[in-house]
């Protein structure tokens, strides 16, 4: 399946989708598999290529992979916004709400999401230095990122969350994944999207965030 969208389309209008997840279909496995096939085409750190994609389908899995999610979220709490958050949050009220109650039904649902992706790396980066952070993270992000505009072509949605943090310890061990020597990057939620409409979406100025020679 694909929507035949430009590459602009697909770069320009890949969102975090949150509330138009279809929990009713499942998704096929081709498809999934066609998304890690472009994903690790990307660019990896000394062509190392650490990265690993966990998929997690199974109704009982997925049922506790849930019930983590959702207890790691009250665990996380949340965390201290800086200034410049605050100036940019105000600036799209509207937007931030939506974040918001986005959150709260995929919180809401999250049992509901047909298919998990869990992309994880090679390497731990707990108490590493910026050199090794860079490198580690610098691995797996490029990867995730065309995961997920692989999806967008393909009708899929999907939403990047960290919130299985708090509790990565104990996902890994309930999908068996050897925690001292695996990094699980990401919590990817994945489904067809309810339509397929999708637009750019409102962003700060190019003004603010673009810098010639200097700051």
């Amino acid at each position: 399946m694909s929507l035949h969208l430009s590459a602009d389309e697909v770069l320009s209008t890949t969102r975090a989708v949150r509330k138009r997840l279809d929990f009713t279909r499942p998704v096929p496995r081709g498809l999934i598999e066609e998304c890690v096939d472009l994903a690790t085409q990307a660019p990896t750190g000394r062509n190392r290529q650490r990265w690993h994609f966990l998929v997690v389908t199974d109704d009982a899995r997925r049922t506790v992979v849930a019930d983590i999610f959702r207890r790691a979220v009250h665990v996380a709490g949340g965390q201290p916004l800086t200034p410049a958050d605050v100036r940019r949050m105000s600036a799209h009220p509207a937007s931030m709400r939506r974040i918001g109650e986005g959150f709260q039904h995929l919180y809401d649902n999250i049992h509901r999401v047909p298919a998990f992706v869990i992309p994880a790396v090679e390497g731990r980066t707990d108490r590493a230095g910026v050199l090794e952070q860079s490198m580690t993270w610098g691995s797996i992000l490029p990867a995730v990122w065309s995961f997920m505009l692989a999806a967008r072509a393909r009708g899929l949605g999907t939403v990047w969350t960290t919130a299985h943090a708090p509790l990565e310890r104990e996902l890994a061990a309930a999908l068996g994944v050897p925690y001292e020597k695996i990094m699980l990057a990401a919590f990817l939620p994945l489904a067809f999207t309810i339509g397929t409409d999708f637009r750019p979406a409102k962003r700060v100025a190019r003004e603010q965030v673009l810098h010639w020679n200097e700051w």
